[in-house]
């Protein structure tokens, strides 16, 4: 998973299309040290180092993190529990390392990480890995083929994620001490056997050992107990749900892998809970709790940048651009509830949208509008459908939308006329009509007489000034809309199992979409606790549509069908898509040390980042002293 700083969640990215090894043979089963789901990598087998890296950057001090809410456990790859900061369900976050490392330079391009090499056959029926006889977990242990198999079947069984990204994947096989293979339950997918390079290997030993009580540890269930991992970072001291602070191990196996040669540069990463958003803003311009920050409010980044600290210099910002793409993020429908099975319904509420006047007053123009799932590149359909793209649908027509055929998809404008205005409210009634709405006194009423209500559930108090003007509109049409905000425990555990009206999603994609796009859209992950399928899509013609991507035979025909997806999920309207900000912005102190470049893909590589000694010094004193 490619960490992506800024609205960005931690993409999925995988997809479908071609493996290329790193040298120019064909033969079957050859070992490959490099692999590129787009085509042929930046660097050549035997990369020493990123080129935007300093690899004689100093390692040492402290980085410091504010995260919101709290936290109680240090188990990621379950669904239960509120993991740390620093942890996460895909590739397990600061001490684990995954089979192969995702490029931070390039789109759906892996290295070499506890796998030093993989192969596959020419029908993509399985793949081998083998393990860098170098790879050790933290207590000295070596990383075996045991522990590899063991993370496929416990991840696999315990985490939706996994049980959807390894879904075609039947086995995981021992061939030898070093060596795995991984089995498939199909052909010509070549997106299966590079998405195995993604898994995090665990320490089977440590799993099945017992605490320092005595008791048997249990992988299935939440723990605050510090995992053994195998990655750059371990816990050093925590607080529960308070604050947690990682040290970069000193013997870590990989420091000298190319991925990670100046890079993982802080000494220690201390990470501050604090209870919302406003707060976590508060203790960053205070200084010491909060080194960086990824703003994703337009209006903190257009007027609130003038506390003294920015003033004097101490606290820089820049705009950093990326080509990786732009999430989708939107309000999503929940359509396990029957009030929204009607597509005409959801067309409606796109209709009521006016993200025009909330980008004047409330964004300073600063964000666009968002109108595909695969926003920003090829992947994002547009205009008519033609080509192969016009074959693939022509397959389902009945079974979608006319639309699709008949017009390009656009989203209501907001002129600021209040002619035109109105007419996108009254063809957004109009929609709720034919539905079988009608409006009795100030309520719109549905075919089984109760009123139209709709609860959006936030999670931080500042939640209510970007909802509030949508639901303004809503109460427009006679509909009972309303904002609950929850704490983030309680709006995790609750987005989890899908109890909510409709919520915001960040959808973030790759550029080589792939065995993912089933926990986004399939009906399987619809009912999957802790599935990403938040608006709850049932639709074989998705399902179909989801696997014409997996099993793209080229680059073209990834790019069609994913235009056919992309397609048909903006004319179901089960997402209000909102905006997106096509720059990450970042605001820092001035205590770093920072490379002359940063990668364009994904914007800004923090691990790239080192702390500038004398630079922090600077700071320490005038914190000291007040000024």
């Amino acid at each position: 998973m490619t960490l992506h700083i800024g609205r960005r969640l931690f993409s999925l990215a995988a997809g479908a299309l071609l493996i290329a090894a790193a040298t120019n043979a064909d033969a079957e089963d050859e070992w490959r040290t490099i692999s590129s789901l787009i085509g042929k990598s930046k660097y050549e087998a035997g990369f020493t180092r990123y080129d935007h890296v300093n690899p004689e950057a100093p390692k040492g001090g402290v980085l410091n993190s504010i995260a919101t809410g709290t936290f109680d456990s240090f188990n990621p790859f379950i669904v239960r529990g509120t993991a740390a900061a620093g942890l996460r369900a895909f590739g397990g976050g600061l001490p684990y390392d995954t089979l192969m490392a995702q490029s931070v330079e390039e789109a759906g391009t892996s290295y070499p990480l506890i796998a030093e090499a993989f192969r596959y056959p020419d029908d993509y029926s399985s793949t081998t890995y083998r393990i860098d006889p170098r790879a050790r977990f933290h207590d000295g242990e070596p990383v075996t083929a045991e522990d590899v198999v063991w993370s496929f079947e416990t991840l696999k069984a315990n985490h939706p994620l996994y049980n959807q990204y390894f879904h075609n994947v039947t086995e995981a096989v021992i061939l030898s001490e070093r060596e795995v293979e991984f089995r498939f339950d199909q052909k010509n997918n070549r997106e299966l056997p590079h998405i195995m390079g993604d898994m995090p290997v665990l320490p089977k030993h440590w799993w099945e050992g017992t605490d320092a009580n005595g008791k048997k540890r249990d992988i299935s269930a939440p723990t605050l107990e510090p995992p053994l991992g195998s990655g750059p970072y371990r816990i050093k001291s925590f607080k529960a749900g308070a604050e947690i602070t990682w040290e970069l191990v000193p013997d870590y196996w990989g420091k000298d892998l190319a991925v990670n040669i100046g890079r993982n540069n802080f000494g220690e990463r201390r990470y501050t809970y604090f209870l919302d958003d406003n707060a976590a803003w508060q203790g960053f311009t205070k200084g010491g709790l909060d080194d960086y920050r990824v703003e994703n409010r337009a209006q903190k980044w257009a007027t609130e940048y003038n506390f003294p600290a920015f003033e004097a210099g101490d606290v820089l910002k820049k705009a950093f651009p990326t080509e990786s793409g732009e999430p989708m993020q939107g309000f999503a429908l929940n359509t396990r509830r029957e009030k929204f099975a009607d597509r005409r319904v959801r067309e409606a509420l796109t209709w009521a949208f006016d993200f025009e006047s909330m980008n004047r007053t409330l964004f300073y123009g600063l964000y666009k509008r968002t109108d595909s799932y695969f926003e920003g590149g090829e992947l994002a359909s547009s205009g008519l459908p033609e080509g192969r793209e016009l074959e693939i649908l022509e397959d389902y027509r009945g079974r979608i939308p006319d639309e699709v055929f008949e017009k390009p998809f656009t989203l209501p404008v907001y002129t600021g006329d209040n002619r035109k205005d109105r007419a996108n409210l009254s063809r957004a009634f109009q929609l709720l009509k034919e539905a079988g709405y009608e409006r009795k006194g100030s309520q719109l009423v549905g075919p089984d007489g109760k009123v139209f209500t709709i609860e959006f559930l936030g999670r931080d108090p500042s939640d209510g000034r970007v909802m509030g003007p949508y639901i303004e509109q809503l109460r427009k049409l006679g509909i009972d809309a309303s904002l609950r905000v929850i704490d983030p425990n309680q709006y995790i555990n609750r987005f989890r199992t899908f109890d909510y009206d409709a919520v915001t999603v960040v959808l973030a994609q790759s550029q080589s979409p792939g065995n993912e796009q089933r926990e986004f859209w399939s009906s399987a992950a619809a009912d999957a606790v802790g599935s990403r399928n938040a608006a709850g899509i049932k639709d074989p013609v998705i399902d179909e549509l989801v696997d014409r991507v997996i099993f793209a035979r080229d680059r073209a025909e990834l790019v069609a069908a994913t235009h056919a997806l992309d397609r048909v999920l903006l004319w179901n309207f089960y997402v209000v898509p909102q905006w997106h900000n096509p720059d990450i912005w970042l605001a820092w102190w001035n205590k770093f040390g920072i490379p002359e470049k940063q990668p364009a893909y994904i914007g800004v590589d923090i691990d790239s980042w080192w702390i500038d000694a004398d630079k922090a010094a600077v700071l320490e004193a005038r914190r000291g002293t007040g000024n």
